[in-house]
């Protein structure tokens, strides 16, 4: 038997008077990737879940989770515009990022609620907190100088002191580590102190959280371990700041702590 003919439907397009195929009308559909999405949240998770492999967790976190935690982090600053910080918008910034990361171990993915949603609520609050406790300063002070950094000749004359200070702290870093400490992670931890050191003006942020979470990164070590270094070294910078004041007991009282 013949076969029978099968007609192909051919869907007709009205062409324009230039003969062309009309544009269709619309916005045409976005393909931008969200900076926070699942597998940011799924980066969470893993680095939570291996607590003692801290090259992987390092290494999640630079190429995963850094750069959703700093964009969350810009998002909710300029969103609620919080205006009673006396430094930075990028400095207030790296503070909400170091805070997401020191509480990062808290996010339960089990209990339902997306890492979006938890990290805002967590920035949110943590901006809200310094926000509030600025304002209070602000009000008791009566004065809105009062939360500006305002230099002075006498303020030059002390960072200025601060310089001198920190090179005499970074030679006597250098000369006495290997008899200061003896374990091989201490020396580590304090070469990588004395490299923050050498690299003051290159570091954005001085808050303590951040520089922690940068000492950790170099030497895949616990907070506790640094946290003694870093008690044995002050021991030692005091007596180099004795030394170096000994002549004037008012400049030690106004010097600042280095830790």
């Amino acid at each position: 038997m013949p076969k029978a003919k099968v007609k192909a439907k051919v869907k007709e397009v009205k062409l324009t008077k230039a003969g062309k195929v009309p544009k269709k009308r619309g916005r045409p559909k976005s393909k931008k990737k969200l900076y926070f999405d699942m597998d940011v949240q799924d980066a969470i998770v893993r680095y939570n879940t291996n607590p003692d492999n801290y090259a992987l967790r390092n290494k999640i976190y630079q190429k995963e989770i850094h750069k959703a935690f700093d964009k969350l982090a810009e998002n909710i600053i300029n969103t609620f515009k919080f205006t009673y910080f006396d430094y930075p918008f990028q400095d207030v910034k790296h503070e909400v990022v170091a805070f997401m990361v020191m509480n990062i171990h808290k996010y339960d993915h089990t209990k339902g609620s997306k890492a979006f949603s938890y990290f805002s609520i967590v920035a949110k609050n943590y901006l809200i907190l310094h926000n509030n406790a600025n304002y209070k300063r602000l009000k008791q002070h009566g004065n809105v100088k009062a939360l500006l950094n305002i230099r002075s000749d006498a303020g030059k004359e002390h960072d200025e002191d601060i310089k001198a200070l920190t090179d005499d702290m970074i030679l006597y870093m250098e000369e006495n580590i290997q008899t200061i400490f003896k374990k091989q992670r201490d020396i580590n931890i304090a070469y990588a102190i004395l490299e923050l050191f050498k690299q003051k003006e290159e570091i954005e942020n001085f808050n303590k959280k951040s520089l922690y979470i940068l000492i950790r990164e170099m030497t895949d070590v616990n907070t506790s371990h640094i946290t003694s270094v870093v008690n044995t070294l002050k021991k030692h910078y005091r007596l180099i700041l004795n030394n170096f004041y000994s002549s004037s007991s008012d400049k030690i009282s106004n010097m600042k702590k280095f830790f």
